[in-house]
């Protein structure tokens, strides 16, 4: 690796330091399903938003709960410390297509159509309300 590569490979590690985010790449829904979940959650608070994906009849709403608590497992272990209460929302969440697995399905008069069995990505940020307010300015 060249010296420039290599100077902007650490600035972007440098750079995730300060981020608190969690990925589930490949899961096994299209991606307009998983946005639908996403969309329900995007800016809430953690606590309640995991309420919201607990209730919700989705089922990408399981996946999407078990990468909040990731998520925020990875902030109280970036911080050494417990989230408190209302101290933690979702400061971005997006939902990326993934690899399509292409199959085929016998159909009339010998010919076959075929089926895409989409995957996705996604990705989540939680932050607290005092990082955001110090960003903006």
């Amino acid at each position: 690796m060249g010296a420039r590569k290599r100077i902007a490979a650490e600035k972007r590690k440098e750079a995730l330091k300060n981020l608190y985010f969690a990925k589930l790449n490949g899961c096994p829904s299209s991606p307009r399903k998983m946005r639908y979940v996403v969309d329900m959650i995007r800016g809430m608070e953690v606590n309640r938003a995991l309420g919201v994906l607990r209730f919700s009849k989705k089922a990408a709403a399981a996946n999407v709960e078990k990468l909040l608590r990731s998520a925020i497992a990875n902030w109280e272990t970036k911080n050494d410390r417990k989230a408190e209460e209302g101290e933690l929302f979702i400061s971005k969440v997006f939902v990326d297509e993934g690899v399509t697995m292409k199959r085929m399905r016998p159909a009339p008069q010998g010919r076959g159509y075929r089926i895409r069995k989409r995957s996705n990505h996604v990705t989540l940020f939680v932050d607290t309300k005092a990082d955001v307010n110090n960003d903006e300015k």
